[in-house]
């Protein structure tokens, strides 16, 4: 008997009462024993939660020591005093010092030195904040949050002479902030900042107009929902305000910003799968708001403006407006209109195609053709024919380069070419020449494209599995065999594309790309950044006209780190209907991926990818021989919208099963040990991971879930919860549609669970993360899911953040203690304690 059996058998949980409720609709009736614990003030429901923490710290007391190590480990990998590329906005370059012992970071500016000054100042990463020459600290959160448990920045804007900043802060983690002005240029005794009196409590964001002279916020409504926008000139009382936007659909929210050319104030206001743009001149902020294309259901639209500069015959600009839009093509298109010609109002669909996504599998496109499917159209770049789930993600016109993003095969990308030749290629109506933009491979690395391969090794001869036994595992434990059909014999065979093309020093690496820190119109350079799951952030500048390509920094990790020592891979899973589902794998080289322990993770929801990432936290993992594997199931976007299409609504089942489908193909190739396999995921990856343990509990020996949205059903049914009415865009309306209803009471995890001591029968172990201050998920479910499962039997446990939200808590040492305290228990589940 292990240690931890026997104190599951020592130590029981909470017991919570049960207390039956009646919830009817469309004839269906369930009775809820624990809805009882949504009175978050009650002082039962206080009790209730501090005794399940007490039982989490008791059962946890016996990892404090792996805790303890992996949280030393995850110190010394990073460089706890650190700056970040200064980077050049108006007339200062900002960037942010983080210190050894500090919770926050520190931002700190200094002014430019001339007009043409496009170089970062020598600046000392170890010297203490202000401590340049000219450099100021324009907000530090280490004194700003003292006094308070959980602190976040929600937003830092700057009026163009960088004199006045507008910030707002939230201590509580419910995500709604208040808002301050303060004068940079000016300080009291002690240094203590000058702010006007101006305080703009509870809302959701706000922005200034660049002379500093008004400022537009955004109100959120008792649902959590921002709602509306008002307008406030600086130096007047708040009650003065005016309402200038309210968005009276609930599905939509809104914000508002500043145009990249700061000639208009935008309002943005979107569903789901509903946008739309309003804009005002800056020049007159007291004006009325104008859509600049009406809004019609089921299309998404955003614009921004620009020009050719000297383009024109005559040397003049050519002003332009880009759009951005999936009117006519699901996986979006870029339009530009030359405004010379055409004056407002616009339509969608108007002006020069750029670039077009692919219509395949997608309902509003070609449904019957696959997602994989090689995609030709003769308005693209040279660079996007042939990609296979094409999906363009936006487009940005600078003074000296145009950047494109766009997602392909699975993974981001991103291309470039001058301002020049986009202006001789549009003008001239021919497809625009970009360069897709790759990031430089690491020296001596097995990135490079090999010659030759095995079938049961990757392309440079490492281990990647064994084909012995395929079915399961010899003595009968673990999953069973497979069917044929299913699974066949080469659902893991090797695919990311270099190995194809066999392109001299193309990266294997499974990175994520792209074009963050180019705030700036005239910068001559673009910068980009980039990193996998095993190679550490780099932020480049590249020349768009020479092709030059420099580092401006590389992530440090400390310690005898090396990259090399580290394998990663995309292979293909059939999963049960017939589709292929790409699984990224890592590992480490020198601990061959054969009946290891796993950590298996997705999310699937929301059209948001589970890009590759570099995390100090996983080296311990992979250190310890654990195969790191990452599912990107139907719901994301990993390939276009098709893919989102297919993971939400009437089709959310095809998420869990694709994850169980790829869990038990590396079960079944032996890449993986069921009996040390554990999953997770967050928010709405927490409901996949509660739908998954009761789908197929034999798969999982543990399970991590965290903020878990398990009582879906029951949340989307009560319009007046948080956020509830916006979500039916994604779920699905269960409140006005029975087959809605019926469809996710088949799968929400609550409803599904066991209930009933003696169900639970191979069951995996739970571990959930919850706050009470959660706005998005409220703590509500998880706690009624770990009463409905402690019921069962089930060995579950939770930790209960008084004071955080959605993400947890905050400040690094807090976070990195979490993220140990969580892997600890994963580890523990694995049977590595050391």
């Amino acid at each position: 008997m292990t240690d931890t059996t026997e104190q599951s058998v020592a130590m029981k949980p909470p017991v919570a009462k049960r207390e039956p409720k009646r919830r009817e609709f469309h004839g269906d009736v369930f009775i809820d024993n624990y809805e009882w614990m949504r009175d978050k003030e009650s002082a039962e429901v206080q009790d209730y939660v501090a005794a399940q923490n007490k039982y989490c710290e008791a059962r946890m007391a016996h990892l404090a020591g792996l805790r303890g190590t992996l949280f030393e480990e995850l110190k010394a990998h990073v460089e706890e005093t650190d700056m970040s590329v200064p980077t050049r906005i108006n007339d200062y370059w900002y960037f942010t010092r983080t210190q050894q012992g500090k919770q926050y970071g520190v931002q700190c500016r200094m002014p430019v030195r001339g007009e043409d000054d496009w170089d970062p100042p020598e600046v000392d990463p170890q010297g203490a904040p202000g401590s340049m020459p000219g450099e100021q600290v324009v907000f530090d959160a280490n004194a700003e949050s003292e006094g308070h448990d959980f602190f976040r920045l929600g937003g830092l804007d700057l009026s163009h002479d960088g004199r006045w900043m507008l910030y707002g802060v939230d201590v509580t983690g419910d995500e709604r902030y208040d808002f301050r002005i303060r004068d940079l240029d000016a300080t009291l005794d002690q240094g203590r900042p000058v702010e006007l009196p101006e305080l703009f409590k509870g809302i959701g964001g706000a922005c200034f107009t660049p002379d500093g002279q008004w400022v537009f916020w955004t109100e959120v409504d008792d649902s959590w929902r921002p709602c509306a926008i008002w307008r406030h000139h600086v130096g007047t009382p708040v009650e003065s305000d005016v309402c200038v936007y309210r968005e009276a659909d609930e599905r939509f929210w809104v914000g508002a910003g500043i145009s990249f050319d700061e000639r208009s104030i935008v309002i943005g206001t979107g569903s789901k799968t509903t946008t739309e743009v309003l804009m005002l001149p800056v020049a007159t902020p007291e004006g009325e708001f104008q859509a600049f294309i009406p809004r019609k259901d089921g299309v998404e639209y955003d614009v921004s403006f620009a020009c050719f500069e000297g383009a024109g015959e005559h040397g003049e600009d050519v002003p332009l407006a880009v759009v951005y839009h999936n009117a006519d093509n699901p996986n979006f298109e870029i339009d530009v209109i030359d405004m010379r010609a055409h004056k407002p109002p616009y339509r969608l669909g108007e002006g020069v195609c750029v670039a077009a996504g692919s219509p395949y599998g997608c309902e509003h496109g070609e449904p019957d053709r696959p997602i994989t499917e090689a995609y030709f159209n003769p308005v693209n770049p040279v660079i996007l024919q042939g990609a296979h789930g094409l999906g363009i993600e936006g487009i940005a016109l600078h003074k000296y380069f145009v950047a494109l993003s766009y997602r392909a095969d699975g993974q981001t990308h991103v291309a470039y070419t001058t301002k020049q030749a986009a202006a001789a290629d549009f003008l001239a109506g021919r497809p625009w020449r970009f360069t897709e933009l790759l990031p430089p491979p690491l020296d001596n690395d097995w990135d490079m494209v090999a010659a030759d391969r095995a079938d049961s090794t990757g392309d440079h001869g490492e281990r990647l599995w064994t084909e012995d036994n395929v079915g399961g595992d010899a003595d009968g434990a673990g999953v069973p065999p497979a069917a044929p059909q299913e699974f066949p014999q080469d659902h893991t065979s090797s695919f990311d594309g270099a190995s194809d093309d066999h392109l001299p020093g193309e990266t294997r690496r499974l990175y994520s790309i792209g074009t963050g820190g180019n705030p700036s119109y005239e910068a001559p350079r673009m910068r980009y950044s980039f990193s996998s799951y095993t190679r550490p952030g780099e932020l480049h500048e590249i020349d768009p006209a020479t092709g030059r390509d420099t580092l401006l920094k590389r992530g440090k990790v400390l310690g005898d780190f090396d990259p090399r020592d580290y394998m990663e891979r995309r292979v293909w899973i059939t999963a049960r209907d017939g589709e292929r589902i790409p699984v990224s794998l890592v590992w480490r080289r020198d601990f061959p991926a054969q009946d290891s322990p796993m950590f298996i993770t997705g999310y699937g929801a929301y059209e948001i990818a589970s890009d590759p990432g570099f995390s100090v936290a996983r080296l311990s993992m992979l250190d310890r021989g654990v195969l790191y594997a990452v599912p990107h199931i139907r719901g994301g976007g990993e390939m276009g919208r098709a893919w989102y299409e297919q993971g939400r609504r009437l089709n959310k089942k095809h998420s869990f099963e694709d994850f169980v489908d790829a869990t038990r193909a590396l079960q079944a190739a032996h890449l993986a040990d069921p009996r040390r396999t554990v999953a997770n995921g967050g928010s709405a990856g927490g409901l996949l991971m509660g739908a998954v343990a009761n789908m197929a509990p034999e798969c999982f020996a543990g399970i991590e879930a965290d903020v878990p949205f398990v009582d879906a059903l029951t949340s989307i049914l009560d319009p007046d919860l948080p956020l509830t009415v916006t979500e039916w865009d994604e779920w699905g309306d269960p409140l006005h549609d029975a087959d809605v209803y019926e469809y996710m009471k088949s799968y929400t995890p609550y409803e599904n669970a066991p209930e009933v001591l003696g169900d639970a029968k191979d069951f995996p172990r739970i571990f959930i993360t919850t706050s009470m201050n959660d706005t998005r998920v409220l703590y509500v479910e998880p706690l009624k899911w770990l009463a409905r499962l402690q019921a069962a039997g089930v060995d579950a446990v939770a930790k209960i953040e008084v004071e955080a939200g959605h993400g947890g808590i905050s400040g690094r040492y807090k976070q990195w203690e979490e993220v140990s305290y969580e892997n600890a228990w994963c580890l523990a589940v694995m049977h590595i304690t050391r």
